[in-house]
């Protein structure tokens, strides 16, 4: 009797073990918790993607003085680069779940490499958060895994329809983009939201049209924007090109405001365009890192401004550092890194978690819930201010 006891608690303990083992596959108790971050560390958007991983090193560094989670596990970060392209953000999340010990990712910036990245984080069943993908499509597709900490283009559209025509008594509006699927997505959901004035004919849009992203000379369409004669004109596509685009708007003589979308004015928009041109452009935005004033806000921007000089000068970063928060919280608070087990937590049982952005909650579609967004403008000294 005693042998068949002994040999079928052998045979429990057998069963038992492996099966502990797998659920925590790469976690084991005293290893580090793995978090990748998918950014574009090379490429157009590389201001961007260093900034999102110096922010990620602090977000896990300011866990790991307080004693880790899980009873003392500490964060590590694995950092891979998808250079700001669609094909190479697909490679870089394929390169991050191959990893068994990687239990959730941080991806990306742009709706356009998030897209396919996250395409390949839901076939594998990995956990992903974007940070800086606010194209609307990208939670209409009922994934299980995707959420993003940042919000979406329609309430920015909304907000640039409730706003902007007022503020500068605009009636003729043109809106250009450049037809990723964040610039092109933001314009449709301006457009959209000013549907009730162009309907009244209290406005009408006069411009309606995309550049090509990656080009230097933008003569050409801005001489047709120009023939148009916007009261104002809203560009909703990235830093880069919105530089040029308004300092050779400035050139053939565009005059009206320029407004660009939440992509298109950060520091080094001010150094590409310079001073004289950039002071007065105004962008519809999150709050920017310098106007948070919640206590985890104000403990991580001095942390990162102790380590790298300065403050980041654009939300996505501080996004992505809510975004590791939130997936160490998570894991902590689970017990598990299971993507079933996340998921269900993240989707049904945040709500209000303290965040550097905010309290951090998520809808049913995996959107973060109660994002604000502000009118910003450079000021004469090149400062990225909320506009009075």
């Amino acid at each position: 009797m005693r042998r068949i006891q002994l040999k079928t608690y052998l045979a429990i303990i057998g069963f038992v073990f492996p099966v502990f083992g797998m659920a925590f596959s790469g976690a084991a108790a005293g290893e580090p918790v793995v978090i990748g971050l998918q950014a574009p560390i090379t490429g157009p958007w590389a201001y961007e993607g260093q900034m999102a991983k110096q922010s990620c090193e602090i977000a896990a560094q300011l866990i790991n003085q307080k004693g880790g989670i899980l009873g003392g596990r500490m964060i590590e970060l694995r950092v891979v680069d998808d250079a700001g392209e669609p094909k190479t953000g697909a490679l870089a999340a394929t390169k991050l779940v191959g990893q068994k010990d990687v239990v959730a990712a941080v991806s990306t910036y742009g709706s356009s490499v998030c897209e396919p990245a996250s395409n390949i984080y839901e076939r594998f069943k990995k956990i992903n958060i974007g940070y800086g993908v606010t194209a609307v499509r990208l939670t209409d597709r009922g994934f299980k895994y995707f959420f993003r900490t940042c919000g979406r283009d329609d309430s920015q559209g909304k907000f640039f329809a409730d706003y902007v025509p007022k503020k500068f008594n605009a009636k003729r509006i043109a809106i250009m983009h450049d037809n990723t699927a964040f610039g092109k997505g933001l314009a449709e959901d301006a457009k959209m939201a000013l549907q009730p004035m162009l309907n009244a004919g209290s406005i009408e849009i006069v411009y309606y049209d995309a550049i090509t992203p990656g080009e230097k000379d933008f003569h050409v369409v801005l001489t047709k924007l120009r023939e148009t004669k916007p009261d104002v004109w809203y560009f909703t596509g990235y830093y880069a090109e919105a530089a040029l685009l308004v300092s050779q708007a400035r050139e053939i003589g565009i005059t009206c405001p320029f407004v660009g979308g939440n992509a298109a004015i950060n520091d080094e928009f001010v150094k590409i365009a310079g001073l004289d041109i950039a002071k007065g452009c105004y962008m519809t935005n999150e709050p920017l890192p310098g106007d948070l004033l919640y206590s985890e806000a104000l403990e991580f921007l001095g942390a990162y401004k102790e380590k790298f000089g300065e403050i980041p000068s654009s939300p996505w970063p501080i996004y992505a550092a809510d975004a590791l928060n939130i997936i160490a919280h998570a894991v902590d608070k689970t017990g598990s890194v299971d993507s079933d087990v996340l998921a269900e937590y993240l989707r049904h049982e945040v709500n209000g978690v303290p965040g550097i952005t905010g309290p951090i909650g998520f809808s049913a579609e995996g959107d973060r819930e109660g994002v604000p967004f502000y009118l910003y403008t450079v000021d004469e000294s090149g400062r990225i201010v909320i506009s009075k």
